[in-house]
């Protein structure tokens, strides 16, 4: 009896610790009087506490060299995807199209930033589901992937019509006349542009998700990057072809815009039906609304200032994807590493950490803590912030090379254009941390309603900042030819 004792104790404190690291709980009964239950569970708790200690020390370690390597090459990729982007941009601009609708230059980044908005988002509850074990079978992947597109479609069309209606509005404001014609085409080139880009997008972003998991890494480190690295590049050219072609139909097959539009909205209630039979879907349909809209609108905002800066600066064009879509990558990885480890640790609602005892500590933290704590996520935003200045080096020399001799970089603009992104990667990866607590704290799923909020401000933040050190330039050098042109 001695010697069994020990064994059976040591198999309870094994189920115990099993279910607590992978986010489960039981009802564990234990074999042993009564009379001995207090001092096996004080043990017991001893023991879980050691080993999860210990656990934790080894996934910190793993974490800080794992996401190093995984998200540094699909960090790249999503980069020259972004540059391309952004030389696309600063082509397109010149377009007949975009120079007499100036409001395609207000459309574009709440459409560059449907990318955090839908891919993105749905990247991160993806790497969720897949992490929980809820995408192991065909079944289920077969039946999440479905729901989840149809759901991002029906969500693009209503945010590409709202974005194309917030963009005539400003730019009627602007310019203070509005033309039905102008009205149709921006309408229809959104709504065609986010449709297709957003199924293409989603597709490459569940088979990253799938593959990932067949070669056992993380999703959450790989994903958020890919869905961005084709994100730009598809959505500006498609928007280019698509405006363009049906600026040519104004005055001769004027039927085609009002034709697109109607088309799509007619489809909304199939995509509707089929999210809405999915269980993990539903809830989105309900309740994921506001995330994407008020990102819409924060986005639209700066696209707002990207149109005023543009026809003061004309270089700035092509640094804005970059700009924007680096710091949104980065706070996207982070915000989906957080949130599949909230999910994993604990239930939605409850906010606890073995480092901090007040609970609105928790949330809301110090910058210090935020990037120099102990705790694994502190980790990751050092790793991620190490990327920064190397990653944006590597960009912006490759737009010089790829411009040849068309685009100088002084070293006063080099060092202008780190420190305003080093100050926006900063900032969201700060901001970050606070908001997913925040949300997971009143039950908010972070991952339908966190990253739209994100990239969102990383591109309000990011065009503001790049247009300050734009201004800032211009003051100190008084030479266009030195600001990127």
């Amino acid at each position: 009896m001695e010697s069994s004792a020990p064994s059976r104790h040591y198999e309870f404190v094994r189920d115990i610790s099993c279910e607590k690291s992978s986010g489960f709980s039981s009802n564990v009964t234990d074999p042993s009087s009564s009379t001995t239950n207090d001092g096996i569970r004080k043990l017991s708790q001893t023991l879980i506490e050691t080993s999860t200690c210990e656990e934790n020390e080894i996934q910190m370690q793993e974490t800080y060299f794992s996401v190093a390597i995984q998200v540094f090459i699909p960090f790249l990729i999503a980069g020259f995807g972004m540059v391309f982007a952004g030389l696309v941009l600063d082509r397109i601009q010149h377009l007949p199209v975009f120079e007499e609708i100036t409001e395609l230059v207000i459309l574009t980044p709440p459409l560059l930033g449907l990318k955090g908005n839908l891919e993105m988002t749905l990247a991160s509850r993806l790497s969720t589901h897949a992490n929980l074990g809820r995408m192991d079978s065909f079944k289920q992947k077969w039946n999440m992937i479905t729901a989840n597109l149809m759901l991002t479609q029906c969500q693009a069309i209503v945010v590409g019509l709202l974005g194309s209606l917030v963009a005539v509005i400003m730019g009627g404001i602007r310019s203070n006349e509005v033309e039905l014609a102008h009205v149709l085409l921006i309408c229809a080139s959104s709504l065609l542009t986010v449709s297709l880009a957003s199924f293409v997008l989603g597709l490459v972003t569940s088979g990253a998700v799938v593959l990932s998991r067949l070669c056992h890494i993380n999703p959450d480190n790989v994903a958020t990057p890919i869905a961005a690295s084709l994100g730009d590049i598809t959505s500006l050219a498609l928007l280019s072809w698509v405006s363009t072609a049906l600026y040519d139909c104004i005055g001769k097959r004027d039927w085609v815009a009002p034709f697109i539009i109607v088309g799509y909205i007619t489809v909304i209630p199939c995509w509707v039906w089929v999210a809405k039979h999915n269980v993990r879907t539903r809830e989105v349909l309900y309740h994921g609304w506001t995330p994407i809209l008020g990102a819409m609108l924060i986005s639209s905002m700066g696209g707002l200032i990207l149109d005023i800066m543009v026809s003061k600066f004309e270089g700035i064009a092509r640094f804005q994807p970059l700009m924007n879509g680096v710091g949104g990558n980065l706070v996207a990885v982070h915000a989906s590493r957080i949130s599949t480890s909230l999910h994993k640790e604990q239930e939605l609602g409850l906010c606890s950490s073995s480092l901090k005892t007040e609970e609105e500590s928790i949330i809301f933290i110090s910058p210090v803590s935020g990037f120099c704590g102990k705790e694994a996520h502190s980790r990751t935003a050092r790793v991620l912030m190490t990327m920064v200045v190397p990653g944006h080096l590597i960009f912006l020399y490759t737009i010089v090379h790829i411009k040849g001799g068309n685009t100088s970089l002084s070293t006063i603009f080099v060092l202008a254009y780190l420190c305003a992104a080093v100050v926006q990667v900063a900032t969201l990866l700060y901001v970050a941390y606070i908001m997913i607590h925040w949300m997971w704290k009143r039950k908010i799923d972070p991952d339908n309603s966190a990253i739209p909020y994100l990239t969102s401000m990383g591109d309000l933040l990011g065009i503001s900042l790049l247009a300050l050190a734009f201004q800032f330039l211009h003051l100190v050098i008084g030479n266009d030819s030195q600001l990127g042109d």
